[in-house]
């Protein structure tokens, strides 16, 4: 699903279920879960295949993807941006060159309601309430509340390389719209809230666009950012 989300230059892997589960790891990455719980081993290990994947598809050999000592974000290799998302039942990872891409986040979630009081941590602005109220009126088949839940995790992984510090759920406004012609996908923007210093240092851009669709019993998000001095496409 998440590759239909993402331009030509991004290379990505999906899997459903627990088909890479048990893939090898590298020593480095299998020390980074020794002492976590079955579940979350086999994420792991399914995500970091599928990012090998990926990498493969930008002509990159296998090696060990780390963790960022300070949030757990993935390393990637020199020259390469890159994001990795599980949930139930689905694992997947996205890659591009810096040359192409100036940074992406996807997320892929299951499509439910959230739980009871976290759509009130979720939102930001009274703008974002109603909107989101709005469309849950005119399109009541799909959960808007882990919509934006899931595209705000986007969001934080587009941020977090720039600025290599918490994002918050309230500190960025997400409006979406609706596909006319496929109404189970769309796009949404995201306004960054967080005043002055950050944004001062014209690191990243402060509004995000991205893309989401709900399909499979999941709801996946996307955020790609262009490298401006990229080459058009051919």
């Amino acid at each position: 699903m998440i590759e239909h989300l993402l331009p030509a230059a991004v290379r990505s892997r999906a899997v459903y279920g627990a088909e890479l589960d048990s893939a090898p790891l590298f020593p480095e990455e299998a020390a980074a879960v020794a002492k976590a719980v079955a579940k979350r081993r086999a994420e792991y290990a399914a995500g970091r295949a599928c990012a090998r994947a990926a990498l493969a598809g930008l002509g990159i050999a296998p090696g060990p993807i780390p963790r960022d000592p300070d949030r757990g974000a993935p390393v990637w290799p020199a020259g390469v941006v890159g994001s990795i998302t599980h949930c139930d039942g689905y694992r997947a990872a996205a890659v591009a060159r810096t040359s192409d891409v100036h940074t992406l986040g996807i997320d892929a979630e299951p499509h439910g309601p959230l739980p009871e009081g976290v759509l009130k941590v979720v939102t930001a602005t009274d703008a974002e309430a109603a909107a989101l109220e709005r469309l849950g009126e005119e399109a009541p088949e799909i959960h808007w509340d882990r919509l934006l839940f899931s595209a705000k995790e986007t969001v934080y992984k587009a941020w977090y390389p720039f600025h290599r510090k918490m994002l918050g759920f309230e500190e960025a406004e997400l409006l979406f719209t609706r596909d006319p012609d496929a109404p189970d996908r769309g796009g949404y923007t995201a306004r960054l809230l967080i005043p002055g210093p950050l944004l001062a240092e014209n690191i990243g851009p402060d509004i995000f666009t991205g893309r989401w669709t709900t399909r499979n019993g999941l709801v996946t998000t996307a955020i790609v950012v262009p490298n401006p001095t990229a080459a058009p496409a051919a």
